[in-house]
């Protein structure tokens, strides 16, 4: 759940915690330079107080929490018109209504995934899949069409990506991963039993791995050695597509090809134009 969801909703949150919740959603655009001693005082509470409200959201302390905040508060300024990511048109919309919803939608899930950017843990990941001898993509549904169009794109810089769950071979495939390959985990909800299977096993023969996830307490961050996270206001099961969490996932992927690219960019122009050369007038050729 979205921070700022939560906030609202209040879930089983006590009188002190509704104090913070409505303080702190009254106040976003201040929580960043605010200190955890002028919180409490402002809503007449206390530092653990606070740190438990941090922790009950899934966050270690109050440096997480407030980081995660500011980075909600970002992305709801920089929110062109508010789309509901899970039904993002009506029944009575016309053509042009819909494109400009979709639009906008795109536009905000780009915006908030580049607002949860870690730039460290985007280059750490990227060197992780730089340094593998071949990279095994785990991922089902909608998220195995961004791997195969990840893959597509690895192939251009002659970097070996499998897609481990394509035929059902998935356990014969984290079976042939070694420490000198790196996994791959690509799961909006992050909770899929298999994949907690794979990534434990992963961990035991410390093995490379990179998550991507829009769940912020998945139980594969644990597991998993470098992490990408991008929340979004996307529910798991009622929504009419994956329109959000799926546009996120390329983004995050066309940025870790950028950073695979670059890191050897003219080696990599000049192969582009051997290549091209054999396949439009050399022989390979298929046209």
């Amino acid at each position: 759940m979205l921070i700022l969801d939560a906030l609202t909703q209040q879930t089983d949150f006590t009188t002190t915690e509704k104090r913070l919740a409505d303080y702190i959603l009254a106040n976003l655009p201040t929580l960043a330079n605010l200190y955890i001693k002028d919180l409490a005082a402002a809503t007449y509470t206390s530092h653990s107080a606070i740190i438990r409200l941090a922790q009950k959201l899934g966050y270690h302390g109050f440096r997480d929490f407030q980081h995660a905040l500011t980075v909600a508060a970002t992305a709801q300024s920089q929110a062109l018109t508010t789309v509901d990511a899970n039904f993002p048109f009506q029944a009575a919309d016309t053509a042009a209504t819909i494109a400009k919803k979709l639009a906008d939608l795109t536009v905000n899930t780009i915006q908030t995934a580049y607002a949860q950017i870690d730039a460290t843990q985007l280059t750490a990941a990227a060197k992780l899949l730089d340094q593998a001898d071949r990279i095994f993509l785990f991922s089902q549904g909608d998220s195995q069409l961004r791997a195969r169009s990840f893959q597509n794109k690895l192939i251009k810089i002659n970097k070996l990506a499998i897609i481990a769950e394509e035929y059902a071979d998935d356990a014969w495939q984290a079976a042939n991963v070694t420490p000198q390959d790196c996994a791959v985990f690509i799961s909006y909800a992050g909770t899929t039993t298999t994949h907690q299977h794979f990534a434990t096993h992963f961990h035991e023969q410390h093995i490379p791995t990179v998550l991507l996830t829009g769940n912020a307490q998945s139980p594969l961050i644990a597991l998993t050695t470098q992490q990408l996270i991008s929340v979004q206001p996307e529910k798991d099961f009622a929504k009419v597509a994956t329109f959000a969490s799926q546009a996120a996932f390329e983004y995050l992927l066309d940025n870790l090809f950028s950073l695979l690219y670059v890191r050897d960019y003219r080696q990599n122009l000049l192969k582009l134009q051997q290549n091209q050369a054999l396949m439009q007038n050399g022989p390979l050729q298929t046209k």
